[in-house]
């Protein structure tokens, strides 16, 4: 079956995701989505590159093998989102003031990922490999990093999180004096600032 490509385009206020979204063969290059809703939305298949979603609900939408490479995601809410799903070939994601709470990145590899002022509590962080990530005003409440590599990762302005330095790989990260409790809460050591 013949791709469809679309570049250079701008889709805004998107109210019926399903109807609207192309067969899965779709390519979209360099193109805004804006304004739309996409909850629960079956988008599998579909490739996006150099794409920016801005001010969207992805809720719970299926991403089984979708390609994301450097795709900009900016004020959107996109919770309980199984991107682990994704296909992993050259997967670059930035977030920016995103809400993605319940999400899932269990095993990605996304190095050099961005996560700014964004929502990540409950997130599934574990056997993810985050060298160099930065988490720059993120709240992370809850999520979980179990046999994460997050060296030379960036937690300076992040709150509320708990690594094991024991069960995670932290080699190089930046970590705050107030995050210092994050880091030992495991040992069950308690710190007072």
């Amino acid at each position: 079956m013949i791709e469809l490509i679309l570049q250079d385009q701008h889709f805004k206020d998107v109210t019926t995701p399903n109807e609207f979204w192309p067969p899965k063969e779709t390519i979209y290059e360099n193109c805004v989505f804006s304004g739309s809703n996409f909850i629960k939305s079956k988008l599998s298949g579909l490739k996006f590159y150099d794409c920016r979603f801005e001010h969207c609900d992805l809720s719970l939408a299926t991403v089984q093998q979708i390609i994301f490479q450097q795709v900009e995601f900016n004020d959107c809410k996109i919770a309980g989102v199984l991107f682990d799903h994704c296909n992993p070939f050259a997967l670059e994601m930035r977030f920016s003031h995103c809400k993605l709470d319940h999400s899932s990145f269990y095993q990605l590899k996304l190095q050099q990922a961005v996560f700014q002022n964004c929502s990540l509590r409950g997130i599934d962080f574990c056997e993810a490999v985050m060298k160099g990530a930065r988490f720059s005003g993120s709240d992370l409440m809850d999520a979980k990093f179990d046999h994460t590599d997050v060296e030379k990762a960036d937690f300076r302005m992040a709150i509320n999180y708990q690594i094991n330095p024991a069960s995670n790989k932290i080699k190089g990260a930046n970590f705050s004096l107030d995050g210092l409790p994050g880091l030992l809460a495991a040992y069950q050591i308690k710190v007072t600032l």
